[in-house]
């Protein structure tokens, strides 16, 4: 009997791999890298702790352990609009990365070239919070008819309500969008949840993409199964999959007690989408699509 590798990934609990064995080009399309002894963090910093070892280093562990190999680094809260330690992870990584930036309106053009050519391929907004969010809502579009030169898309991290209150900014904007976290919906409402509704007709249209990441923000069953998660992810597969893409969340830094396991959440996706096929699409082909990595041959 073979005995299974065991790992140690910072920020994650568990050190087995997964069971599900990742295609090759798979990719990681939601993660963070922190380096506050490189890159100072601004100040005052959201309550938020910082969560340790979150370093470029760090995260290739994860990945030996998920055998993912493509990935992107999308810009933590604590750093604002310093880009610094993305660009600096997009450097380290190399053509196997891709970026998520965050920006203001003031942002020079030769400062957008310059992301683009170091991998950048879109930019956040994180509202959830009015207290620690770097951007408000009314540089949305400003930010869209800038990013619109760049083929880039806009990536939004919002609440149900949120994704109700801003429907029409999303029906209009110039760019795709991408929907962090399977939107949020309210529970146990779910797929019957009004936001819910938004996201799945943007799909339905071809002007949103879906990540599949984050099923502990959206339980109230919580792990192994994440049941609730589960239909949340299952109804997005049936409907779009060519439209959803997978991340891992890593380091997990608003995940509320223990760490998530996440050899475990990448497991889910033998369930949220038990065809192989479509799992590949998921992984491997969207991510190219939506973040202009090599194809597959």
């Amino acid at each position: 009997m073979t005995t299974p590798l065991l790992y140690t990934v910072p920020n994650s609990s568990g050190n087995t791999p997964p069971q599900l064995k990742a295609p090759a080009n798979a990719c990681d399309v939601h993660h963070h890298i922190y380096d506050p002894a490189r890159f100072a963090l601004p100040q005052p910093q959201p309550a938020r702790p910082v969560p340790p070892n979150s370093t470029v280093a760090d995260y290739r562990l994860l990945q030996k352990c998920l055998g993912t190999t493509r990935n992107v680094v999308v810009q933590p809260r604590h750093y604002g609009t310093d880009n610094a330690v993305t660009l600096d992870a997009l450097k380290q990584l190399g053509n196997n990365a891709r970026g998520v930036a965050v920006v203001h309106p003031t942002v020079s053009d030769a400062e957008l070239k310059r992301f683009d050519a170091a991998g950048v391929r879109g930019i956040r907004f994180s509202l959830g919070d009015p207290k620690t969010r770097a951007v408000q809502p009314d540089m949305i579009e400003p930010l869209a008819k800038r990013v619109a030169a760049f083929g880039w898309h806009i990536q939004f991290n919002i609440e149900a309500d949120q994704i109700v209150e801003l429907a029409g900014i999303l029906q209009r904007l110039p760019v795709p969008i991408v929907i962090d976290h399977l939107g949020h919906p309210h529970l146990p409402a779910g797929v019957n949840d009004e936001s819910h509704r938004i996201v799945r007709g943007l799909l339905d249209r071809g002007r949103a993409w879906v990540k599949l990441a984050g099923a502990y923000f959206n339980t109230e069953v919580g792990p192994p199964t994440y049941a609730d998660a589960t239909l949340i992810a299952q109804a997005f597969v049936k409907a779009a999959p060519e439209r959803l893409v997978w991340g891992s969340d890593w380091p997990h830094p608003a995940a509320t007690g223990d760490k998530p396991n996440d050899s475990l959440l990448f497991d889910l996706l033998s369930t949220w989408a038990p065809d192989e096929s479509v799992r590949d699409r998921i992984l491997v082909q969207n991510p190219e699509v939506l973040y202009g990595f090599d194809k597959t041959i």
